[in-house]
């Protein structure tokens, strides 16, 4: 499957920007192969990376929105049927509901940044009927620090770009830790701006 795969993403790589994000709305094609591959192709002068990444993160956002149109519009007899045509395991399923479960809509951020469930966490989100606009921003959130972080990989990895996905599993929880902790601060800093703003007014 996976050579299959690359032959996919190498013939949208024509398309140049526009062929990786439409390779990345195909759930079928794991992100695993066509990010750090497209890294590669930054370090050969192919591509800018800031262009890339966000091109690519478009797509990972779009590639999840029909796994949860999937579990919204289906339910799970016809997720179960034909979850496996987008690489979605019973197991990935399982997984993903418990964690759901047990974590709430936060989940439509934090489960992409692991393993197993990172994919199939978009079908319990359309079940419960999160609401599309949350889950999609939360998934575009997510996703930019992860396709950034792909393709720095493959960049950096040049032809042993295939060895992203064990780095990226290594380290992809803690990033989710700083994104987490950047937006507080952002969302911290704004609203003390805000009250000195404020505090300022009344004075005058």
């Amino acid at each position: 499957m996976s050579e299959i795969a690359l032959n996919i993403v190498e013939f949208f790589k024509q398309f140049s920007y526009f062929g990786v994000l439409l390779a990345l709305c195909f759930e079928f094609i794991p992100a695993e192969i066509v990010l750090p591959l497209a890294g590669y192709w930054v370090s050969q002068g192919d591509f800018n990376i800031h262009l890339l990444a966000l091109a690519g993160t478009v797509g990972g956002t779009i590639g999840p929105a029909t796994l949860y149109a999937l579990g919204r519009y289906g339910g799970r007899p016809i997720v179960e049927k034909y979850g496996k045509y987008f690489l979605v395991t019973d197991k990935q399923i399982r997984a993903s509901d418990q964690f759901f479960e047990k974590y709430g809509h936060g989940v439509a951020f934090f489960a992409r940044f692991l393993p197993v469930v990172r994919t199939a966490i978009s079908i319990p989100c359309g079940m419960t009927k999160m609401k599309f606009s949350k889950f999609c921003l939360y998934t575009f959130l997510a996703m930019y620090p992860i396709t950034y972080f792909y393709l720095y990989l493959g960049f950096k990895l040049g032809e042993n770009w295939e060895q992203a996905g064990a780095i990226f599993d290594k380290y992809a929880f803690p990033i989710a830790g700083v994104v987490v902790a950047a937006v507080i601060a952002f969302v911290i800093y704004k609203r003390m701006a805000a009250d000195k703003n404020r505090a300022a007014s009344k004075i005058e």
